[in-house]
């Protein structure tokens, strides 16, 4: 159990049976009345974020999340196939399970596999990857670093901003988060 003075961002806890990630909280203590949390959490499974709030000193279920580090392999269809380095098990996902990160997974690539009850739930990107432009328009002579952009396809088929100097085979880093272009490697 922990109580919901302990909540800090990142700590998962267990909600009418649904598994939770703490993405932001705020700990409130009005003038009158009692002291409250307000969260912003968000759904393991489905990815849904949605605000909550707690009165202080609630106590919640706190879930344990196992992560291993695992390697993307290849993907059927909608499942992709992620593999343990140290023990060699392979584990399928889904699209739905990997929501964004479907956009900048290659193969071979190192990834941190969440599990809850011995089941896979998603998956940790790194936080910069580095991937390959393969379709582009051209620039334009005169075309500066602070001019504007363009949209870009990456080898995985992601699409994202980019300067107008970027061409075709050049590797770029992306920001796995915001999936903003960062720079030109």
């Amino acid at each position: 159990m922990i109580s919901t003075n302990d909540l800090r961002t990142g700590v998962t806890v267990e909600i009418d049976g649904e598994v939770y990630t703490v993405v932001d909280f705020q700990h409130v203590k009005p003038g009158k009345g009692a002291a409250f949390v307000r969260t912003k959490i968000k759904n393991v499974k489905t990815g849904q974020v949605f605000e909550k709030t707690f009165r202080a000193g609630e106590k919640l279920n706190r879930a344990i999340i196992e992560r291993k580090n695992m390697q993307y392999l290849y993907s059927e269809g909608d499942v992709y196939h992620f593999m343990d380095t140290k023990t060699f098990e392979q584990v399928p996902l889904t699209k739905d399970q990997l929501g964004d990160a479907v956009n900048y997974l290659k193969e071979n690539m190192e990834a941190v596999v969440t599990f809850y009850d011995g089941a896979p739930i998603g998956v940790e990107m790194p936080t910069f990857v580095e991937l390959t432009v393969t379709q582009t328009e051209p620039g334009f002579k005169g075309d500066t670093a602070t001019g504007g952009s363009k949209p870009a396809t990456l080898e995985t088929g992601a699409v994202v901003q980019v300067p107008l100097f970027i061409e075709i085979g050049d590797v770029v880093r992306i920001d796995t988060r915001t999936g903003e272009y960062l720079s030109r490697v």
